[in-house]
């Protein structure tokens, strides 16, 4: 009986642990870079403009958080603390396990919602200046030759 049980547990913390994987995988944010473009940005006529980068900035850009990490790492932690210890012990591990999982899926989704990017500064050739933030999917300097493209949406990214 006891085996059985254990075998039970073991399948709950698997297809947690599965589960999981694919809801941060699935919760990662769409890259927002200079190199990638939108399923409807493609082949649609979009604007470029010359221009020189006059400054640049590292910066990060912040996606919204879900709490989908929090709570899938509760359940995991719960699920794997609540095989830990009998009685009033298996109940502390259980909670204990769903705080810790909490504050690690938490910390996953937050990272992985992070990313690093650029604040590009470009003087265009008709003496304009736009300010870029895309993510750092290409490594540019002050003084580099670049264009800015111009989506039907308004969004602008920089390429070399």
């Amino acid at each position: 009986m006891l085996k059985s049980k254990s075998k039970i547990l073991t399948g709950i913390v698997l297809l947690s642990i599965l589960v999981s994987a694919q809801l941060l995988t699935s919760c990662q944010p769409t890259s927002q870079g200079g190199n990638t473009f939108t399923a409807s940005q493609a082949q649609t006529a979009m604007r470029s403009f010359d221009g020189i980068i006059i400054h640049l900035a590292q910066v990060q850009i912040q996606h919204n958080e879900t709490g989908a990490g929090a709570v899938v790492g509760g359940v995991a932690g719960g699920v794997v603390g609540s095989t830990i210890g009998s009685n009033r012990g298996n109940t502390l591990a259980t909670v204990g396990g769903a705080l810790a999982g909490a504050a690690i899926g938490s910390g996953v989704e937050r990272s992985r919602a992070t990313r690093p990017a650029w604040e590009i500064e470009v003087q265009l050739s008709n003496g304009d200046v736009l300010v870029v933030v895309q993510e750092q999917d290409a490594v540019f300097a002050v003084g580099d030759h670049v264009r800015v493209i111009e989506g039907r949406d308004g969004s602008l990214r920089v390429r070399q």
